[in-house]
């Protein structure tokens, strides 16, 4: 016994070396198929490719793959296999793609396993990566995108619509002769922007990499078909289709559309669709392998009125200097219209947010807070001289008229400067005359769904001299069209209406709410306004039944030159006129009256 003691203990410590040495065994075809599957899902597909019996093809293969669908996440799981059928097996696997933007592809495969000298590798073949890809083929992700939804005005006709554009671009190296083609290209595009030269399409092509083709212009498809027969065969040119939103009418605001636009496309754009498809060599689609159908919005609804700003748009259509009119439902504090000349588009939109003195339509600030305080009433006679000196600063009136004495709707009808310069600076507060503005609307800060809008600022005067400039727009006033539309709806209303623009949108007042003017200051207000058109400065458009109103020449510079303002009502329909640099307020009620006549 003892003599076999020994060679039980050298059998013991054999058998570890046997283990890990001269019979270890090799990886089965399933840990191949599970590393093949766990290097090609976190992109290692060189790695992956090792795994296999042609690793120059599946390397290649799974690259383009990985490239066309740019996956965020690949989870690529192996099942259990059957037994070997002699030297080949099959293992299932499970595929899910996260293709990003919440986009899922999932499916079940199989990897062709084979076993050469012992050794199992996954048998490359385009069935590999998905049942359905074959020889020569590749897999592609298409994104699909809806046509955008409608922007409709108040009464559900279209303001903003999905149209057909055309893209018309130019790629330099197929184009031969680069000049005569720009050449050709200019002459046929020019009238559709008149930037567009010979010279500007050589600087674009030539400064556009090699490979890509230098976009010119979009079109139209309309404006495309008229020029298609210049174009079309031209060398180079190429021509893509897309579908984008823009004003059916395009004289009809084109700032402001386009202002809108800029707001609601991600709300009118819709939800992309997606679909992952085999391609054959050609680059055709061969077959669907997943995907989702693009979803529409709904469209939006505007608050503006098509034959509105149709009338605002051609009441200033001819006029020279940069002129804008907004116009709102005193009621609901919608707005109905936005509208500029070209001149006024050059300078942004300034309808809504440009800053101007008011000039004389600031009387109504004036007038509403020393009826409010008392200090006057509508029949109470008040001076009204040629001009005044107040702490040394002469206030003429236009042409230094003088009235007299009159009384407070005379002397506002008539526009004098020296009654409400006086008013300002002996019957008012500094904190009175900005505490008025703010309960008109001036200062009024508001977040409206679709559009940036300023009101204005009136400061708090720090002396006397100020006050009485404030007291007749001049001074430190400072308010655009909206601001001023907006001071004509609480004159009609009693309190500042909260403006909207786009249906089933809340508007965001940033401001503390104002106590209503009380009513017998609106009942006074109304008449004196009244009698501006009936009797006073803006009887030009006294043709036009119930319009009231208030003129304002508001000097601006070193004071050679005045913007021309015109703000009133008529019923249920506020509005504001601007034109900067008119020179008086009569080109701005000229201009009122046509508006006024073209709304229905």
């Amino acid at each position: 016994m003892p003599r076999k003691l020994p060679l039980v203990v050298a059998f013991a410590l054999v058998l570890p070396l046997s283990a890990c040495g001269l019979f270890e065994s090799k990886p089965s075809q399933d840990d191949i198929a599970k590393n093949f599957l766990a290097d090609f899902a976190k992109g290692d597909t060189a790695a992956a490719a090792q795994l296999t019996d042609d690793a120059n093809a599946s390397k290649a293969l799974m690259d383009k793959v990985r490239t066309a669908l740019k996956p965020t996440g690949v989870t690529l799981t192996a099942g259990a296999s059957q037994p070997p059928s002699g030297d080949t097996a099959t293992v299932p696997f499970n595929a899910s793609w996260n293709l990003g933007k919440d986009r899922t592809w999932t499916y079940q495969g199989s990897l062709a396993m084979t076993q050469a000298s012992g050794d199992w590798r996954v048998h490359w073949q385009p069935e590999d990566v998905h049942p359905k890809l074959s020889a020569q083929q590749s897999i592609a992700l298409t994104v699909l995108q809806p046509d955008p939804a409608p922007v409709l005005d108040r009464d559900g006709a279209p303001l903003l619509a999905p149209t057909p554009v055309i893209s018309i671009s130019l790629d330099r190296k197929q184009a031969g002769d680069l000049n005569s083609v720009a050449t050709a290209l200019a002459a046929a595009l020019n009238r559709f922007d008149n930037t567009i030269t010979a010279q500007s399409i050589i600087d674009g092509a030539s400064k556009t990499p090699d490979g890509q083709a230098y976009s010119i212009v979009n079109l139209r498809d309309a404006d495309y078909q008229t020029v298609k027969p210049q174009i079309h065969e031209l060398p180079g040119v190429s021509f893509a289709t897309q579908t984008q939103l823009l004003a059916q009418n395009k004289s009809l605001g084109p700032q402001f559309l386009s202002t809108i636009k800029t707001a609601v496309n991600t709300q009118v754009a819709g939800a992309a669709g997606w679909r992952v498809v085999t391609k054959d060599a050609a680059g055709n689609d061969v077959a669907d392998l997943a995907g989702k159908d693009p979803q529409p919005a709904k469209s939006l609804t505007t608050t503006i009125g098509t034959g509105i700003q149709a009338a605002a748009q051609a009441a200033i259509a001819g006029v020279q200097q940069p002129a804008a009119i907004v116009a709102m439902q005193p009621s609901t504090g919608e707005v109905l219209a936005v509208a500029q000349n070209a001149p006024a588009d050059a300078q942004g939109l300034i309808a809504l947010t440009g800053q101007f003195p008011p000039g004389s339509t600031f009387k109504i600030v004036t007038g509403v807070s020393a009826l409010e305080a008392g200090k006057v009433t509508l029949d109470g006679p008040l001076p009204c001289p040629g001009k005044t000196t107040i702490d040394g600063r002469v206030i003429p009136n236009e042409n230094e008229f003088d009235l007299g004495t009159v009384p407070l709707r005379t002397a506002f009808a008539q526009s004098c400067n020296t009654t409400f310069s006086q008013i300002a600076a002996t019957q008012l507060t500094s904190q009175q005359l900005a505490d008025t503005a703010k309960q008109m609307g001036i200062g009024a800060d508001f977040n409206v769904p679709g559009v940036v809008t300023v009101t204005g600022s009136v400061p708090v005067p720090t002396s006397t001299v100020e006050r009485a400039e404030d007291g007749f727009g001049q001074g430190k006033d400072q308010v655009s069209p909206f601001g001023m539309a907006l001071v004509a709806s609480t004159v009609v209303k009693g309190s500042i209406p909260t403006p909207t623009l786009i249906r089933g949108t809340e508007t965001k007042v940033n401001t503390p709410a104002q106590q209503p003017v009380p009513g017998p200051v609106l009942d006074s207000m109304r008449q004196m306004m009244r009698a501006v058109v009936t009797d006073g400065t803006a009887k030009a458009i006294r043709d036009i039944p119930d319009v009231a109103g208030k003129t304002g020449t508001a000097q601006f510079g070193d004071g050679t030159n005045s913007h021309g303002w015109f703000v009133g009502y008529r019923g249920d329909l506020a509005f504001a006129v601007l034109l900067v640099g008119a020179g008086s307020s009569s080109p701005a009620v000229v201009v009122a009256g046509n508006f006024l006549r073209a709304v229905k």
